[in-house]
């Protein structure tokens, strides 16, 4: 399930496809890299221990992962912008715009074949990082009920006191892990909180 959610909206049967592909057209004397496979092949390590068969086949190989990887993430990256679309929220029932047909037939091209429960994960659009003062009172409001007014007010000032001193600092951490990050929440099965 990893690897299948690892590169959709692709399928590991799809490099095999465009490794197929490659291999042939050294075959049938078509370069469709441009060049790229003979500059791969011309730049391999350890290429004097092979044979020119050889590293014609790993350079192809090499090329075509690159192309499938290129086409997994531009297709990744068209699905995350398809998917910031919000237009069809504000229709009204049962009545759908040009836009928003268009959108879905786009959704589901880019989407591919019966998708796995976490397929879209690397597609979906990035989450804002909430500010620390929303972040602070959305707590305090949560522990209100929990806390008679003396454990509250205990905790207003541990919460204030963590606004003052190390919010700031775990703010920026979480600002930079969101840049990379799929889902800046969860991390190794652990939730990161500011």
């Amino acid at each position: 399930n990893s690897i299948l959610t690892g590169v959709y909206p692709a399928s590991p049967s799809s490099w095999l496809i465009v490794v197929i592909a490659m291999m042939s057209s050294l075959y049938t004397y078509i370069d469709p890299s441009l060049g790229m496979i003979e500059t791969i092949k011309e730049n391999l390590p350890y290429k004097d221990c092979m044979s020119v068969q050889t590293r014609a086949v790993l350079s192809s190989i090499l090329f075509a992962t690159g192309l499938w990887l290129f086409f997994i993430y531009l297709m990744r990256y068209t699905l995350k912008a398809l998917l910031s679309y919000h237009g069809w929220i504000f229709e009204s029932h049962g009545k759908m715009s040009r836009a928003t047909k268009l959108w879905l037939s786009l959704v589901k091209m880019f989407s591919g074949r019966r998708p796995l429960l976490y397929s879209f994960q690397a597609a979906l659009p990035r989450l804002p990082v909430p500010r620390v003062d929303d972040t602070v009172q959305k707590y305090l409001e949560s522990v209100r009920p929990l806390l008679d007014s003396e454990q509250y007010n205990q905790m207003e000032i541990l919460a204030n006191g963590f606004k003052e001193t190390e919010a700031a600092q775990l703010q920026r951490y979480l600002i930079l892990k969101s840049w990379w990050s799929t889902n800046y929440v969860m991390t190794g099965g652990r939730n990161i909180s500011t």
